[in-house]
């Protein structure tokens, strides 16, 4: 699916993509959430796998978007050598909105919709893909959508991004 740069996809391109492929998916409505701590306080009873994304950039300027369960510790100091990479920091807003049109807080995998660039690189951390169904923001964050483990492989090599497939997390963070 390609859309015009200046029009990023919204959900209901989102949706519509899933249909195309067969992708089995359900979304709640809730109020927005910015952070892993508020969407812990007000996600209710959603089941499956909670996660994090983190866009990144390294100093070469390669653009990364990582995933992981909302409770995954991952060394940011040290994950560009588990990457190859060169030194990471978080990408800008600006960057995001240009590249995976979303505004921070709506960070998802499913934003590679609007990647036809190909410029992000997708790193899912393993541990997470052990769940069923995962939960990610639909572009937008008063919503969160749930999709089977081998559904988001299959959406994002649709999309001409081939995950890599890593463990990236060193477990979970303690209480």
């Amino acid at each position: 699916m390609t859309l015009a740069p200046s029009r990023p996809a919204t959900p209901d391109d989102l949706f519509a993509c899933l249909d195309r492929l067969g992708v089995a998916h359900r979304t709640v409505s809730h109020p927005p959430l910015f952070t892993v701590e508020e969407s812990q306080a007000l996600r209710g009873t959603i089941p499956g796998g909670h996660t994090k994304n983190l866009f990144l950039k390294d100093k070469r300027g390669t653009l990364y978007l990582v995933v992981a369960l909302e409770d995954a510790v991952i060394d940011l100091k040290g994950l560009h050598r588990r990457l190859d990479a060169g030194r990471f920091s978080f990408g800008s807003a600006e960057l995001m909105q240009e590249v995976l049109g979303v505004t921070p807080g709506s960070v998802t995998p499913f934003a590679v919709i609007n990647d036809t660039a190909l410029r992000v690189t997708v790193v899912l951390d393993e541990p997470m893909l052990a769940h069923d169904p995962l939960n990610y923001h639909p572009l937008v964050n008063t919503m969160t959508t749930a999709i089977a483990p081998a559904d988001l492989l299959r959406f994002l090599r649709h999309t001409g991004h081939e995950p890599r497939l890593l463990t990236v997390s060193g477990g979970a963070s303690p209480d």
